[in-house]
């Protein structure tokens, strides 16, 4: 059965916000005339959330429960969401009960002017200063990294179009990301200002251990969407950069040999430049490796995203 909205929750140990946060959700969307459903992922909790869970399903009966056998993570929680929804809007919003699900139709009414991912921007966040820091930092390097300007890139408060779920993959941490990797497949992404409450249970499950995988986790997105498809350019442009300081190098002392300024071979110029050489070469080599493996591959991945076709069949 096709339905217009499909509500996706990734949980972790939230049992106290859970029945408030259904009820919420039901009161936005009650009154909208669309049909709709609410798909909690149980992320491996070990709190009595699975119960709650239950008891909302025994009240509304398009209800799905998710539950993993472990703790995966949030991107693989919402990459489980995506795949088993049925809504055309699919909304995601954490189950801390700090996004108030009252604005859920501002989402919808944002998708239905034609953006494909709208995300929240929670302009008066209610977090500790530590966080608050981390995030304004995180979203400025990867808004200088990636191209598009998003205020709050890892806002849990999202809503999409469902050619948007049905063309990226997450996994890892790169739920952080959506809305990079969604610019890069061609859709539309716009923000639009949330109200943001200060958590009233449980505990954030956000440290500075992230700090490091954020950053990688950046680099990663930054590859799967500036070079996946090219990686030559990549290693190829840094090997060549490389091998060409290499190059100069020796050349400088092989001039100094060809004018008798004695031997080279001791310098400790000439074991670097001939590092440096090998240093590109080795990296030119992967780069042309990697554009082997993506042209064997091209017949398997997605070169693109078809928005819609019009014309006889």
């Amino acid at each position: 059965m096709e339905i217009d909205v499909s509500v996706v929750i990734p949980v972790k140990d939230e049992e106290k916000t859970l029945l408030e946060l259904a009820d919420g959700i039901r009161k936005a969307l009650d009154g909208s005339g669309k049909t709709y459903e609410l798909i909690f992922i149980d992320d491996g909790s070990v709190d009595d959330g699975l119960e709650r869970m239950k008891e909302i399903r025994s009240a509304f009966a398009r209800t799905r429960i998710i539950r993993f056998v472990r703790n995966f993570g949030k991107s693989a929680a919402l990459a489980a969401g995506f795949e088993r929804s049925r809504g055309n809007i699919i909304i995601t919003i954490d189950a801390d009960l700090q996004d108030d699900p009252s604005e859920i139709p501002r989402f919808i009414e944002a998708i239905e002017q034609g953006f494909h991912l709208v995300t929240g921007w929670k302009m008066d966040r209610k977090d500790p200063m530590e966080k608050k820091v981390l995030s304004r930092i995180a979203n400025w390097v990867t808004n200088k990294a990636s191209g598009i300007q998003i205020h709050d890139m890892n806002c849990g408060f999202k809503a999409y179009q469902r050619q948007v779920t049905e063309n990226i993959r997450l996994y890892g941490d790169l739920h952080r990301f959506i809305p990079t990797l969604a610019a890069a497949k061609g859709f539309t992404v716009t923000e639009i200002p949330v109200k943001h409450h200060p958590r009233r249970h449980g505990k954030s499950k956000y440290g500075l251990e992230r700090v490091p995988r954020g950053f990688f986790d950046l680099l990663t997105v930054i590859f799967l969407t500036q070079y996946a498809k090219r990686p030559l350019h990549l290693f190829g442009g840094i090997g060549v950069s490389i091998g060409a300081v290499g190059f100069a190098a020796l050349a400088y002392l092989t001039a100094l040999w060809l004018m008798g300024m004695g031997p080279i071979g001791t310098r400790p110029l000439f074991m670097g430049g001939v590092m440096l050489m090998l240093l590109g070469a080795q990296l030119l080599s992967i780069g042309l490796v990697g554009e082997l493996i993506t042209h064997m591959s091209f017949r398997q991945g997605e070169q693109y995203v078809v928005l819609e076709e019009l014309g006889h069949q």
